[in-house]
């Protein structure tokens, strides 16, 4: 009965062992994500978000009536994808600005999954913050009527 007494103790004090994450299951999702957004990019290539209404709505402007820091920005994934520079802007110029960074944070994030020691680094608040801010910023402006060109 003793030696099940030191088993019991033993097992409630073992702490167990980490999930192990093997690299080969890494590239597998980093390819299956990718396959998702090329899907995701072929669908929004395809069926214009101003003519075909599956795609999802904004609730704060169904709700409030004023435009969102992110209305507008399917529309202008789509037109970018047409190589509609300009009509993407008038859509939402706040998404098609920050594009080049979500591309940088995307791909050093993926790299970083693949390469352990790179995923430890990762963005300062204070740039979440300031992005927030500028987000903010923007969705007032684009409900001023004397900034209405930001309204998609």
């Amino acid at each position: 009965m003793n030696d099940n007494t030191n088993s019991l103790a033993l097992d409630a004090t073992r702490v167990p062992p980490k999930l192990a994450t093997s690299a080969k299951k890494n590239p597998a999702l980093l390819a299956l994500g990718a396959l998702v957004i090329i899907a995701l990019g072929e669908m929004l290539f395809w069926f214009n978000p101003a003519q075909y209404h599956f795609y999802p709505f904004c609730f704060f402007h169904e709700l409030t009536g004023l435009h969102c820091p992110g209305c507008g920005g399917t529309r202008a994934l789509h037109q970018l994808l047409h190589g509609h520079v300009a009509t993407a802007l008038h859509s939402n110029a706040l998404l098609v600005i920050s594009l080049p960074l979500f591309a940088w944070l995307g791909v050093r994030f993926a790299v970083g999954k693949v390469r352990p020691p790179l995923a430890a680094r990762s963005v300062s608040p204070k740039w979440l913050w300031l992005f927030l801010a500028l987000a903010i910023v923007f969705a007032v402006l684009r409900n001023l009527p004397a900034f209405a060109w930001l309204a998609p």
